[in-house]
């Protein structure tokens, strides 16, 4: 692909105005493109009825809609998808799908590798390469919503209804990427999923937390894992910044929390590391008075992973407990175990590369 080319996955509506414009293009024209991307996964400019000759001949010399290139695809038994997506400069990432009856749920990823080492998750063995670009991260649901052939986007009986930044990476640490992204997925104009049906999950980048509240208004997801600062330096190390006196006082004042809005607090069920009786007691204290879903997840191991899973009986005393106290408590059922898709297995073989060798496309940020 030319250089010269402009992808348009990597515009917000209003880059696509002014880059229209900027080409002397009438402003509407936007408008006309993005519905043709979004609405109706639509790739070629020849495609786009309403567009003039002319215009398609000139777009297609301009600009263009890529797709990602997938170099694996895994299905499940139980009905998840996971797919191997190799980038244009050779580093991989993994997007998955996870059907369930009530609805599909997309997992994206945000970066190529993670730099925040959680002692449990398989991603964070993976050295960090770069954050991905609004493009990228985009372009993973639409692959999907490809394979699945869901389009046009706003469809009765859609297949693709929620969507969780809970792949690969720290989305925090790629926060405008990521909000151009997701503002993409929630335009009314485009794919248009709810902002109630996507969640957004850290590992506690607090400077970032309020502005997501803000600016996105998602549901928020915290990887908890711990409730003292000992055991979370330990399994989550951003902790040694970001304590969780202050992590627990920002999620206080999240925007928006009601009974219908909460928080949900992810925490993986380690076998004698975090599953007594007392860390349940203690996590009830920790968030109380805030609107609060706690998901109780069986830790999925992963090759060279030295934790084990709680035992069942383990998992359901700290569930009873947690719910006794009025939060709600699912324990999530794993998804996706036997192609490593599963919540905290997603891993790319990308080899850590000197940087001088990566084209970062995105720049990393320093907290």
């Amino acid at each position: 692909m030319s250089k010269l080319k402009q992808n348009l996955l990597d515009f917000s509506f209003d880059e696509l105005q002014t880059f229209c414009i900027s080409n002397n293009l009438p402003k509407f024209r936007a408008t006309q493109i993005w519905r043709w991307i979004y609405c109706f996964g639509t790739q070629l400019f020849h495609e786009m009825k309403n567009i003039s000759k002319s215009d398609k001949a000139f777009l297609d010399q301009i600009a263009y809609v890529p797709r990602l290139n997938v170099s694996e695809i895994y299905e499940s038994k139980d009905g998840t998808i996971k797919w191997l997506v190799k980038l244009d400069d050779n580093s991989e990432i993994e997007t998955v799908y996870i059907p369930q009856d009530d609805r599909g749920t997309v997992c994206l990823s945000s970066q190529v590798g993670c730099t925040l080492n959680c002692s449990f998750c398989h991603t964070g063995t993976q050295a960090l390469v770069r954050n991905l670009t609004a493009g990228e991260i985009i372009g993973q649901l639409m692959l999907v919503m490809d394979h699945l052939k869901d389009w046009p986007s706003g469809k009765n009986g859609r297949k693709v209804t929620n969507i969780v930044m809970m792949g690969m990476g720290e989305p925090l640490l790629n926060y405008e990427e990521v909000s151009k992204s997701i503002k993409i997925m929630m335009s009314d104009d485009g794919i248009s999923i709810s902002r109630r049906r996507i969640t957004l999950s850290t590992s506690g980048i607090i400077p970032f937390i309020d502005k997501a509240g803000i600016d996105l208004g998602v549901n928020l997801a915290i990887s908890l894992h711990a409730v003292n600062d000992e055991l979370r330096n330990k399994l989550v190390p951003i902790n040694k910044k970001y304590n969780l006196e202050q992590l627990i006082n920002t999620c206080r004042n999240y925007p928006n929390l009601s009974n219908s809005r909460r928080i949900t607090w992810e925490y993986v069920m380690l076998r004698d590391i975090n599953d007594t009786e007392d860390d349940a007691k203690n996590l009830v204290k920790l968030i109380s008075g805030i609107p609060s879903k706690i998901n109780l997840i069986p830790f999925n191991p992963w090759p060279g992973s030295f934790f084990e899973t709680s035992t069942k009986q383990s998992i359901d005393n700290f569930a009873k407990i947690v719910m006794d106290a009025g939060f709600a408590s699912p324990v999530r059922k794993p998804r996706g175990q036997d192609i490593y898709a599963a919540c905290g297995q997603l891993k790319s073989e990308t080899e850590k590369i000197r940087k001088s060798q990566i084209n970062k496309l995105v720049p990393l940020h320093t907290i």
